[in-house]
């Protein structure tokens, strides 16, 4: 059983954490009728049995207010209001003392800013901040604290602030109509700088392909060549010997003067 309490409590602390913002270290609004609850039951120390109830740090504030209320209560309600004492005070700007009931009421307000838990014996209060948004309620039974599960609407109205959220308002309806206006300005500047290269481009392939047209149409024109003077075959020729000149020249003389001789000696033979 208490198992199962704890994992209540907890499936009760995510749904205000997640979707109201509480956060830790929670702040806990006591009145009278709990604090004397407290001490009739012997629940002490207090913190100690609130942070296990909620499953985590807390910090327990009460009212001007409530300290009133529990001094005009007389002697039957003494240790109670040394006890409330110890605690931290909200802040309830109420010049005049009023009732705990409409104390703690102003102090929450109509959304809870301040992400109260609301410690309260009194049933009558529970039931009021059941329609409130983002109120968790803790009350004692006997010597254990319990924190109601989330009413009805709670969770209707949860579920109209996602929907609420889900749609644009008339700020944001405006600022996107903005938006579109600059991004289809901005698409219109860079479709004409886009169309102004893509001319330019142009302009500059029917250049290329102009000029690639005259070079392929002289290429393609009838050239007649004059014929020139073709020179000596070179495998006809023989190869030039190096030679000296001086021996050369003495050469020829041997080969003449002995030639002369041979053919005077022939001639006298034959006579």
């Amino acid at each position: 059983m208490r198992v199962k309490k704890q994992k209540r409590h907890r499936k009760a602390v995510r749904f205000y954490t997640a979707c109201f913002g509480f956060r830790e270290p929670f702040k806990v609004l006591c009145d009278g009728t709990f604090v004397h609850h407290l001490l009739l039951n012997k629940i002490t120390p207090a913190d100690i049995a609130l942070a296990n109830a909620l499953g985590g740090p807390v910090k327990i504030f009460t009212t001007r207010c409530v300290l009133g209320e529990l001094r005009s209560l007389g002697d039957s309600y003494a240790e109670s209001l040394n006890a409330a004492r110890n605690l931290l005070t909200a802040r309830c700007d109420h010049e005049k003392r009023k009732s705990a009931v409409s104390c703690i009421t102003d102090v929450i307000g109509e959304n809870n800013s301040e992400h109260f838990f609301v410690a309260t014996q009194d049933a009558e209060l529970r039931k009021k901040f059941q329609k409130v948004p983002g109120v968790p309620l803790i009350y004692g039974l006997r010597n254990a604290l319990f924190l109601e599960q989330p009413s009805a609407f709670q969770h209707q109205f949860v579920r109209s602030a996602e929907e609420d959220r889900s749609h644009m308002t008339d700020l944001e309806y405006k600022l996107l109509n903005v938006k579109k206006k600059n991004v289809a300005f901005e698409e219109a500047k860079d479709s004409s700088d886009a169309n102004e290269d893509k001319n330019d481009g142009t302009l500059t392939v029917q250049a290329i392909q102009t000029n690639f047209r005259k070079k392929r149409d002289l290429k393609d024109t009838v050239q007649f060549k004059r014929k020139r003077a073709k020179g000596p075959n070179p495998l006809s020729c023989k190869k030039k010997k190096p030679c000296d000149n001086t021996n050369n020249a003495a050469s020829v003389k041997m080969e003449l003067s002995a030639g002369k001789w041979e053919w005077r000696y022939n001639c006298e033979k034959q006579e």
